[in-house]
C-alpha cells in the first residue's frame, strides 16, 4: 500500500496494493486542528491500554497555524528539546507549502520548513552526533533520502542506489528499476539502512558518508525477501544490534543481521509501518487502524486504540468530524518522547497527530 501523493514520476508498488484492498475515495478538506480538543461529546477524555501501559488519547495536538493545512502525516520524531516534529505532505488547500512542522512540549508552534519534500514527505528519523542532532528524511516523489540540520540545512542527498547491481540503469543512464524509499535506520556505527518500500522492496546499505555497501532483500515471501518493507529500525535491546524490519505486506516483522543477513519472523501484526523504542518497549504503528507494543522479544504486548482492520477504507479520505475518538484510522509513524508518552501521526487526507499521555 502506499500514499496517494507518489506519482509517475517516481514509480511505487503501493497503487496495486491499495487495489488489492479496495481502497478509494477523494481527499476532504478537515476543520482546523485544536489543541487538546476534547472527544464529540465534550465528555471525559477516552483512556487506552491497561495498567504500566495505560494512556489518556488527545487527538489534533498540536496548535497548527491557520495558514499550513496537513496532508498525509507521515512521519514523527523528538528532539533533545523535547520539540516534536512531523513531517507532511501538505494538503492541497494549504496557504503555506511547508512540509516540516515543529512543535514544543506543549504542543505551540515553533517553526516550520520543508517545501521541498511537498508531495513526497514520507520517512523520518532522528539522531544525535557528535555535539548536534541530524534529520534523516525519506522523500518517496523524488526518491530520495536526505540528511540536514534540524532547522532544515541539507547536509547530503542519497539519490537512485546506481551503484548497487540491484538497480540498473537503461541505455540512457536513467533509473531502471522501481525505486521509492520510504524510511532509513542508522547503525552504532553510522551505517545508513535505506528501505525502498514503495520501489522493489530492497534495503540498501551505506556507510556513514553515503558510500554504498550493499543491498539484500527484494521482493518475496521467503526467508530474507520482503514486500514493503515500509519501516525498519536498528534494534539495540539484545546482546546484539540487529535490523528489524517492518514487512509491510507480508504482515510480518523480520530481522536481518547488520550485514543483511536473515535472522526470523515475528508475527502479530497486521500491516506495520515503522518503530520506536523506550526503556525496552517499542511501539509499532499499524496501518490497519491500531499501535501495537511490543517487548523485547518482539511478541505483542497488547494493541492500542484498534478500530478494525477494515475500518480505516471509509475514514481515510474522509472528513476530520468522522474519525473515531479512542481510535485510530491510519497509523503510519509513532514516537515515544522523553516521558514515555507516545506520539501518532497518520496516513488519512487531512492529517492527524495524537498525544497518548501515560497515565
Amino acid at each position: 500500500m502506499s500514499d496517494p501523493h507518489v506519482r509517475a514520476a517516481a514509480p511505487v508498488s503501493r497503487r496495486q496494493f491499495l487495489q488489492a484492498v479496495g481502497a478509494a475515495g477523494t481527499a476532504a478538506v478537515g476543520g482546523p486542528v485544536i489543541l487538546h480538543a476534547t472527544n464529540k461529546s465534550g465528555s471525559k477524555r477516552p483512556v487506552v491500554g491497561t495498567g504500566e501501559h495505560t494512556f489518556e488519547v488527545y487527538h489534533d495536538w498540536g496548535e497548527l497555524p491557520a495558514s499550513i493545512q496537513y496532508g498525509n502525516t507521515h512521519g514523527v520524531c523528538e528532539d533533545a528539546q523535547g520539540h516534536i516534529y512531523v513531517h507532511h505532505t501538505v494538503n492541497a488547500t494549504s496557504e503555506r507549502h511547508d512540509t516540516m512542522v515543529v512543535f514544543d512540549r506543549a504542543g505551540r508552534f515553533v517553526k516550520s520548513w520543508g517545501r521541498e519534500f511537498e508531495g513526497g514527505a514520507h520517512g523520518l528519523h532522528i539522531r544525535k552526533e557528535g555535539g548536534g542532532e541530524f534529520l534523516y528524511l525519506c522523500d518517496t516523489k523524488r526518491a530520495v533520502v536526505v540528511k540536514a540540520t534540524t532547522d532544515g540545512e541539507v547536509v547530503w542527498t542519497l539519490g537512485y542506489p546506481k551503484e548497487s547491481p540491484q538497480y540498473t540503469l537503461d541505455a540512457d543512464g536513467k533509473p531502471a528499476t522501481k525505486y521509492s524509499p520510504t524510511n532509513v535506520a542508522i547503525s552504532p556505527t553510522g551505517d545508513v539502512y535505506v528501505a525502498d518500500g514503495y520501489g522493489s522492496s530492497y534495503i540498501t546499505q551505506y556507510d556513514q558518508h553515503g558510500a554504498f555497501i550493499r543491498t539484500f532483500g527484494g521482493k518475496g515471501k521467503d526467508p530474507g525477501q520482503l514486500d514493503c518493507p515500509h519501516g525498519l529500525i536498528v534494534d539495540e535491546r539484545g546482546s546484539q544490534p540487529v535490523l528489524l524490519v517492518a514487512d509491510r505486506a507480508n504482515r510480518r516483522l523480520q530481522t536481518f543481521s547488520l550485514d543483511g543477513k536473515h535472522l526470523a519472523f515475528y508475527e502479530g501484526t497486521n500491516a506495520p509501518c515503522h518503530f520506536h523504542t523506550h526503556n525496552g518497549l517499542m511501539v509499532v504503528p499499524d496501518l490497519f487502524a491500531r499501535v501495537t507494543l511490543i517487548d523485547r522479544a518482539n511478541a505483542p504486548i497488547l494493541h492500542l486504540g484498534d478500530n478494525g482492520i477494515d475500518s480505516w477504507k471509509e475514514l481515510r479520505t474522509g472528513p476530520r468530524t468522522n474519525f473515531p475518538v479512542g481510535k485510530f484510522v491510519c497509523p503510519h509513524s509513532a514516537t515515544f518522547d522523553h516521558e514515555g508518552n507516545i506520539f501518532v501521526v497518520e496516513w488519512v487526507e487531512v492529517g492527524r497527530v495524537t498525544k497518548l499521555k501515560k497515565v
